[in-house]
């Protein structure tokens, strides 16, 4: 039998992490490269990926670009193969919450919510498949969410996009996965991040929330390391187009 750790070490892997300025998409880039992979975070803060890069270390890099503008992709493409070659693991962490009432939606809310939850997933994904088909192995974690099944006051646009990100995820599976790329989503529950600032800032809607759990409290960034790590690596090979939900079973009461 194989070291069981062998399983999750991502030693000469190459990963590609957007949101990677704050939140859990900037732990995403500290697991990843723990477990041994090399990172590039994007994210449209350059300040903030600056300051990334220096906490993490030579394993990481990174690019300041919007995901959401497509006719910047092929030139983000290439900047993210520029440090450390074209990615093996792409995580797709980049999000927008405009917390609109269903009756004061704005074509422009509407519109940007599912530019950067939804489409740009995919473009992206698609861009940089032919390298992993090309490897035979590559893994897409997308960012699901309890909107992908829930409703909640103020997500008529971030619900419709994450229910998407749930299809999406089953459709890269069917698509890519018989060349080696699997590709699955995460579904965090209520993590202390600048998305959901306005959750925990209030201490008794945190506190409904964690009541609402099976574990009984809220998530703690930390939480995302092992089921990220998980998707990314060896570990889970034979697992595509599913939604881990990490939300301490919020969704199972």
């Amino acid at each position: 039998m194989a070291d069981p750790r062998a399983l999750f070490d991502l030693t000469e892997r190459v990963a590609c992490v957007t949101g990677a300025s704050s939140g859990l998409g900037r732990q995403v880039v500290k697991a990843l490269a723990a477990a041994g992979a090399k990172v590039v975070g994007v994210a449209r803060r350059q300040d903030a990926l600056e300051d990334l890069v220096a906490e993490v270390g030579a394993s990481a890099a990174c690019v300041a670009a919007d995901v959401s503008v497509r006719s910047n992709l092929p030139d983000l493409v290439r900047a993210l193969a520029s440090p450390f070659g074209a990615p093996d693991i792409l995580v797709h962490a980049a999000g927008l919450n405009t917390r609109q009432a269903a009756d004061e939606v704005t074509p422009e809310g509407w519109d940007q919510t599912l530019a950067i939850n939804l489409t740009a997933p995919f473009f992206l994904s698609q861009a940089l498949v032919p390298d992993m088909k090309a490897k035979g192995w590559g893994r897409i974690v997308n960012f699901a969410s309890l909107q992908t099944t829930r409703a909640f006051p103020g997500g008529i646009a971030y619900g419709a996009s994450k229910a998407g990100v749930g299809q999406l995820t089953r459709a890269m599976a069917e698509a890519w996965s018989p060349h080696g790329i699997t590709a699955n989503a995460i579904g965090p529950g209520f993590f202390p991040t600048e998305l959901t600032e306005a959750v925990f800032s209030d201490p008794e809607r945190a506190a409904r929330n964690a009541a609402q759990t099976c574990i009984g409290r809220n998530g703690r960034i930390e939480d995302i390391d092992g089921p990220l790590l998980f998707l990314c690596s060896e570990a889970s090979a034979y697992v595509t187009g599913q939604i881990l939900m990490v939300d301490g079973g919020f969704t199972a009461k």
